[in-house]
């Protein structure tokens, strides 16, 4: 017996904030240098020049800088987008005309992931904006743009965007971010549901039983279409809300279309190794977290 809607709310919820806290752990390092490579591109001439440069210059814990607002940005993302998947899926079962808990085909999933992106957005904006500033702050000071010391903990970070911006500081890079995600989390959902159908009629199984390394794969592939759909937007998103910290923020298309003139269409695939790097491992344990919780937390409401 299906578990009453609140209870369901509630489990997808607590999964997706598990799903998140397990890709941070296992790929905060990858995302430290993808936004040092997006952000200042000229600094470093690749993936593993920036990674040792980084462990070199602050140790290991610089290529965790930023994990804290991560950490917080990720669990609310993900539980946010994983609450909102249930939900919106349910909306797509009224508009297609569907009974209630009927199953829906990979791309109505996938339609349903990229409605419920749009709630995730709102949620992830302002703690992705305070990670992305701490992960770029060694190079805001070395190049001048900041004063040593100005913003080195997420408090002071916090503080100088009150202070300068007030709340609202918090959403400077809204714009792009649900740009990314809407269709970003459309291929996201969508190539990871396909790819489960593909193992689940290789292994002659259903769809939740095709096992852990089966299912990491799925993960990351979905990560993967992710980020090269929707890579360029993001670089966008990360100058946006790293160099405001130095009073030098422009809107998306100003920034976009400065990048490209000044630097190049390539710079805006500044940091795409570290990412694509990332994507299978954190990705993967990101569905691993959310599918296994989700399946413990559903058993239980059901005895």
């Amino acid at each position: 017996m299906a578990p009453h809607p609140i209870i369901q709310a509630i489990i997808d919820f607590s999964a997706g904030a598990v799903g998140g806290t397990a890709c941070v752990l296992s790929g905060q390092p990858f995302d430290t240098t993808k936004v040092k490579m997006q952000t200042f591109p000229t600094m470093y001439r690749g993936f593993i020049h920036c990674f040792t440069s980084t462990f070199r210059q602050v140790g290991i814990g610089g290529l965790y800088r930023g994990a804290t607002p991560a950490l917080i940005a990720n669990i609310s993302e993900n539980a946010v987008l994983f609450l909102s998947y249930g939900l919106c899926q349910d909306v797509i079962r009224i508009v297609s005309r569907m009974d209630k808990g009927a199953h829906l085909s990979d791309i109505q999933k996938a339609s349903a992931g990229s409605l419920a992106s749009i709630f995730s957005s709102l949620a992830i904006c302002p703690t992705e904006l305070v990670k992305c500033r701490l992960q770029a702050m060694h190079e805001m000071e070395a190049s001048g743009k900041i004063a040593v010391g100005q913003g080195s903990t997420v408090w002071t970070v916090v503080k100088t965007v009150l202070k300068t911006n007030g709340p609202l500081g918090f959403y400077q890079g809204l714009t792009s971010t649900i740009v990314r995600e809407i269709p970003g989390y459309f291929c996201f959902f969508g190539a990871y549901e396909m790819c489960r159908t593909k193992f689940a009629h290789y292994m002659g199984t259903d769809k939740e039983s095709i096992g852990i390394l089966p299912l990491m794969f799925s993960g990351g592939f979905g990560g993967a279409c992710l980020w090269i759909t929707v890579y360029p937007i993001d670089c966008v998103k990360s100058r946006i809300q790293v160099y405001s910290l130095a009073g030098t923020q422009k809107g998306f298309m100003k920034t976009f279309m400065g990048i490209i003139r000044t630097e190049g269409f390539t710079a805006l695939y500044s940091g795409l190794t570290p990412t694509m790097i990332r994507t299978f491992p954190a990705n993967g344990a990101l569905f691993l977290g959310y599918e296994f919780s989700r399946q413990f937390m559903m058993d239980a409401a059901g005895n």
